[in-house]
């Protein structure tokens, strides 16, 4: 060793330089074959982690990423695939495209190749401690990163200061001296020092710390006070095998040592790294190939992959810029949807809907004066209209059809479309007390489906060209329409209901029951309550259309939607679109029960059957029923089926009548009318009715509790069941007395 004296700052200034670097570079052939199966997308996670763990530079920066990202594996089960697993891809691409790009130790393809015999040596020295490991029970894949990593002092100097590395390797070839030797006389550190300084700055797992830092030490010795430098152990022995090997270049000359001692130490015989020596070249030759270390012009090819993957990118931007005005686009129609439903109320007839419809028009497209019309179903001679000349001047007007005009151009009565205004609309434009630009006013029609139910009318402030229009225009529009739709449909069934309520009201009435009967209430005519089910199918079929469209359309832009409040508006549109849904089913299943199927039934099978229905709908663990069946009477004519349905509905009633739910429910069967006809009683002592309520008791949808707790279909299925086995029912109430349920059924 030269007796010079080293200028302390100078390892002060070295480790300095070396502490400021980020990251490694790597060689343009690595960064070039990444780039080519980048841009051709043939760039798996498995292909992905062959390139990574094949270069020291990027695995150092996958390590270093990975604490960023507070990834954390047992050094067990530590590897370059392992953390792949953990990591975000794109994190990881854009991680491996923020790496320098060395172009060489010095100034020219000479100094660029020395670079790569320092990689083919680590990789040398990364294969041959894997198999080290495997031969002696120790962790391979640890093994392999230590080898691979080892080396990463004489990479940062060669980044950090690469003029002063060449000098310092060629000072150590011509002494044939040790590199850590002569970085010392010149620089007052070594690479060993400098390595551990980066390890532990990038946080590398502490087992790979000691193996950088100690495999040029004596880590024999070191390892009988510190048993976890094992693994610098086996780096020694692998640096030494590559370099008997002759694979790459480590920057050390000195004699190679005998690694007789150093293998005896860690348990392996001749044998086995003699073998290990004969397999190391096609193992690195392979690594070499991942990265493609052998290419020829390199540097060359990496232009043209630099080139290649801007251009790609140059194309990702300008459709991630499409894809955001798209974005932007959908965000906003969005935005129109919210506002307009957050103002909507259930109350609200169409024409009050129609008219926020076109005050919101107006302010989201800046449109000059607005008009939406809608179309009478009943094909009408008059049409209502809504008029906004400014958002606070709207009013309703009534338009008369002239005979034999057009209320839409037939190319948009099925299909969505824009058009400009022609003569064949003079007749329109005569009866609104409103100026408008017929120049610049164009209409577009409210499809819900394929079916018209109106148009738009609206004067364009700014000119926008036919198929950049029609695409803004078309959601909008068809959310609108829906919205329309749906309320026309709600309007129409509560004018069902209502003609339902008269048709009630006005069935044939009993005689007055003498004083000390009780009240009854009981449908006396077939025919009414059939009439009250047709109509009851005919509203649930007209409804189920435009609610399916809804229900539709809010899923799907719930599967697009990422604002939390519009995704909550949204799924309360689409929950109370699930409860009407559920409402229709009831309504179907009272107006279209299916064809009874009459056989001779045991009562008592009934009678059963109707118990455990209570009990699976009300949930109840025990109901206190008390059965009696007259001796002798065994079965009854009817669908089993439906009428221990009608029998669970009137169970089902009489306990919610007690507060309790364990109040007595007794159930007789005995014979009527001459043995003729089976009679079914169900008795409770709850609440009981008055005799207001007990008239409307069976009547669909009627219920005595608060709103939105029941829809009071439970005996209005009874009746319909009942009815259609050829029998009948007959309720009595008294309030705080309780209540009996009378079923009249064929005995055969």
């Amino acid at each position: 060793m030269s007796d010079k004296s080293i200028d302390p700052t100078i390892a002060q200034r070295v480790e300095l330089a070396v502490s400021q670097l980020d990251c490694l570079s790597s060689d343009p052939c690595v960064i070039t074959q990444f780039l080519s199966q980048l841009n051709q997308f043939q760039l798996s996670p498995p292909d992905l982690a062959k390139i990574i763990e094949s270069d020291p530079a990027l695995t150092s920066k996958l390590l270093a990423l990975a604490y960023k990202h507070g990834v954390k594996i047992s050094t067990e089960e530590l590897s370059i695939g392992r953390l792949l697993e953990e990591l975000p891809l794109r994190e990881v691409r854009d991680a491996i495209l923020s790496v320098k790009v060395s172009l060489g130790l010095g100034e020219n393809e000479q100094k660029l190749a020395l670079r790569k015999e320092f990689i083919k040596h680590s990789l040398a020295a990364a294969c041959c401690a894997e198999d080290i490991a495997l031969a002696i029970d120790e962790n391979p894949s640890l093994c392999y990163l230590a080898g691979l990593l080892h080396n990463i002092g004489n990479f940062a100097l060669a980044d950090a200061m690469p003029r002063s590395f060449v000098t310092v390797i060629e000072q150590a070839k011509a002494a044939k001296a040790s590199i850590c030797q002569i970085q010392q006389e010149n620089l007052g550190t070594d690479y060993t020092i400098l390595g551990k300084r980066l390890a532990q700055k990038w946080h590398f797992p502490q087992q790979l710390i000691l193996a950088i830092w100690l495999h040029q030490s004596n880590p024999g010795k070191i390892c009988l006070t510190m048993p976890q430098a094992k693994i610098a152990s086996i780096v020694q022995l692998a640096c030494i095998t590559a370099r008997q090997c002759n694979i790459g270049r480590s920057g050390s000359f000195e004699p190679i040592e005998e690694t007789f001692l150093t293998a005896q130490s860690l348990g392996i015989n001749s044998e086995q790294l003699q073998k290990i020596q004969q397999m190391l070249p096609n193992k690195v030759a392979q690594r070499c190939k991942i990265i493609g270390l052998e290419m020829p012009d390199a540097l060359k090819k990496y232009c043209a992959a630099i080139h290649t993957a801007a251009s790609q990118l140059a194309q990702d931007n300008t459709k991630f810029s499409a894809d955001k005005l798209s974005f932007q686009t959908a965000t906003a129609r969005l935005n129109f949807v919210a506002e307009l439903i957050s103002t909507i109320n259930s109350s609200d007839s169409p024409l009050e809907i129609a008219e926020l419809i076109a005050n919101r028009w107006q302010k989201f497209y800046q449109t000059g004066p607005v008009c939406l019309y809608l179309l009478a179903p009943d094909a009408s001679q008059y049409i209502p209209a809504v008029l906004v000349e400014s958002q606070s001047q709207a009013r309703t007007v009534l338009l008369n059809i002239p005979a034999q005009a057009k209320v839409l151009p037939e190319l948009l009565k099925e299909k969505f479309g824009v058009a400009s205004v022609d003569e064949s609309l003079n007749w329109f434009f005569d009866q609104l007390d409103m100026d408008f630009d017929l120049g610049s006013t164009v209409l577009v029609p409210l499809l819900a489906g394929t079916r018209a139910i109106g148009a738009i009318v609206f004067e364009m402030r700014h000119p926008v060209k036919q198929a950049k229009l029609e695409e803004e225009l078309k959601v909008t529009t068809l959310i609108a329409a829906v919205i329309l739709d749906f309320n026309i449909a709600a309007r129409q069934n509560e004018i069902f209901a209502e003609h339902l309520a008269q048709s009630l009201t006005r069935q044939k009435q009993r005689p007055m029951a003498p004083a000390e009967q009780k009240p009854k209430a009981e449908i006396e005519s077939d025919g009414a309550l059939s009439a009250i089910a047709e109509m009851a199918a005919g509203a649930a079929h007209e409804l189920n259309n435009p609610l399916s469209v809804i229900s539709g359309r809010v899923q799907l832009l719930a599967g697009s939607e990422s604002d939390a409040d519009k995704q909550k508006m949204l799924t309360q549109i689409q929950q109370n679109t699930d409860q009407i849904s559920r409402i229709i089913d009831d309504l179907m299943a009272f107006a279209q029960p299916p064809q009874p199927r009459p056989a001779q039934t045991d009562i008592k099978q009934i009678l059963d059957e109707a118990i455990q229905l209570t009990t699976a709908k009300t949930g109840a663990e025990h109901i206190n029923t008390q059965i009696e069946i007259a001796e002798g009477l065994k079965s009854m004519l009817a669908d089993s089926a439906q009428i221990a349905s009608a029998v669970a509905n009137i169970i089902c009633n009489s306990i919610e009548s007690y507060t309790d739910q364990l109040g007595p429910i007794k159930i007789t069967a005995e014979p009527a009318e001459n043995g003729q006809k089976i009679k079914l009683q169900i008795s409770d002592l709850g609440r009981g009715m008055d005799s207001q309520t007990l008239k409307k008791a069976a009547q669909p949808f009627f219920s005595a509790k608060p709103a939105g707790r029941k829809r009071g279909m439970g005996l209005a299925h009874a009746q319909r069941l009942i009815q259609i086995n050829k029998g009948s029912l007959e309720i009595t109430s008294e309030p705080d007395k309780g209540t009996t349920a009378t079923i009249l059924l064929p005995c055969s």
